[in-house]
C-alpha cells in the first residue's frame, strides 16, 4: 500500500516532467504561472526538468541511470552501497550516478544515508 493510501490522503501522485527544449520554454511555463497568479487561479503544480537537446537528455539519463532509478523505486530507499550490490556494478560509478541523478532532482538523499526516487510517475515530453 503507498504511504498515501495508508495516511488516507487521495492527493495526486508525484509526477515528475522532462522536457527537451530551451530556454524559451522555461519562460514561457513562467509567464503562464505569472498570468495564472494574477488572475488568482490555482494550476496545478508541476515540477519541470528541461534538458537542452534530445542528445542531453540521453546522456544524463544513460540506460545505466535509468536501471538505477528503475531498481531503486522498486526497492525503496537504500543505501549507495546496497543499490551498487543489486545493480552489480562498481560503487564508485553507482555513487557518481545517483550524486548527478540527486543533482537534478531525480533521486533525493535522505537523513539516514539511503537513497530514494520521490517520483511515482515521470513523464516524458519531446517537442520537435
Amino acid at each position: 500500500m503507498s504511504p498515501r493510501k495508508r495516511l488516507g490522503r487521495t492527493s495526486p501522485p508525484r509526477l515528475l516532467e522532462l522536457r527537451v527544449g530551451g530556454a524559451g520554454d522555461a519562460l514561457d511555463r513562467f509567464e503562464a504561472a505569472w498570468n495564472r497568479a494574477a488572475e488568482s487561479r490555482k494550476g496545478p503544480t508541476i515540477s519541470v526538468l528541461s534538458m537542452q537537446d534530445l542528445p542531453l537528455l540521453l546522456r544524463t539519463l544513460s540506460p545505466a541511470r535509468w536501471s538505477l532509478l528503475e531498481r531503486l523505486k522498486r526497492g525503496g530507499p537504500m543505501s549507495i552501497y546496497e543499490l551498487a550490490k543489486r545493480l552489480e556494478r562498481d560503487y564508485k560509478n553507482v555513487h557518481t550516478d545517483v550524486t548527478r541523478l540527486a543533482q537534478l532532482g531525480l533521486v533525493e538523499r535522505r537523513a539516514d544515508g539511503g537513497v530514494a526516487v520521490p517520483w511515482e510517475i515521470v513523464r516524458a515530453e519531446l517537442a520537435l
